[in-house]
């Protein structure tokens, strides 16, 4: 079941700390681009940048951290590229595991791994089982991921598996099917590299999120970034259909 509530069936507890981020890493190709260096260049460098964010969250005590790796319209993109992605992925997968498990870091994957090849998807494996029981983070890597496909596949096991589904069911009927059932919504959405969209990216998930765009390329997206995200959100009111005076009473309930 959801690690939390709904944010449009309930007001969720916050606080001035994100408990979960969720990031779009956008602008590797680009920060290679402008060093007149080939785009997988800039994917390496981004790797390095996953490495530091990880620190950073566990540093401030973030709870779950989202990253978007590869989307499912991704394969788009030119062969070459897609194949050095991949040799990445494997590469990071096999040298990181045993890392974020020494480091107490809960290891996730969502997406259609279908269509990986059985080396990535048995490394995937063998990291969620080992850092299964791990609390100190959970780090979750979305490839091969889609929001409209999320959506789907929780629907097509949701009706394959409830035989008594009421024909009016309702968010918590399909919610525990989705890919981050085990994971509460993000508080904080960050995109670098200058786009303002969410791409396909968590769109159940997103409803209420606080959103942050930077021009910032991801391989230049170190601490201090970061934090100026965070203190971005903590401008932010978060409402959830109330109104600011509500909230300056201490409502939180509608009235």
């Amino acid at each position: 079941m959801p690690q939390g509530p709904s944010s449009t069936r309930e007001i969720p507890e916050t606080g001035s700390i994100p408990k979960h981020i969720a990031i779009i890493m956008d602008g590797n190709g680009r920060w290679a681009q402008n060093r007149y260096l080939p785009r997988i260049a800039g994917h390496k460098q981004g790797v390095e940048t996953v490495r530091g964010v990880i620190k950073s969250c566990i540093e401030r005590n973030i709870s779950y951290l989202t990253l978007f790796a590869f989307s499912s319209e991704n394969w788009r993109r030119p062969t070459d590229e897609v194949t050095s992605l991949m040799q990445l992925f494997l590469g990071a997968l096999e040298q990181e595991i045993t890392k974020l498990h020494e480091n107490g870091i809960r290891f996730k994957v969502i997406g259609d791994l279908s269509k990986f090849e059985s080396k990535i998807i048995e490394f995937i494996q063998i990291g969620e089982q080992l850092t299964a029981e791990n609390t100190r983070l959970t780090f979750t890597i979305a490839a091969n991921y889609g929001g409209r496909w999320d959506i789907m596949q929780a629907m097509r096991k949701m009706m394959a598996q409830s035989t008594n589904l009421p024909l009016n069911f309702e968010e918590e009927n399909l919610a525990q099917y989705l890919s981050m059932s085990y994971a509460p919504e993000p508080d904080l959405f960050i995109r670098t590299g200058g786009e303002c969209r969410v791409s396909n990216f968590l769109l159940w998930q997103l409803a209420y999120t606080e959103l942050y765009f930077t021009n910032t390329l991801w391989p230049d997206f170190d601490e201090h970034e970061l934090e100026l995200a965070i203190q971005s959100y903590q401008q932010r009111e978060r409402r959830f259909g109330r109104t600011s005076e509500q909230i300056q009473m201490g409502i939180s309930a509608e009235g």
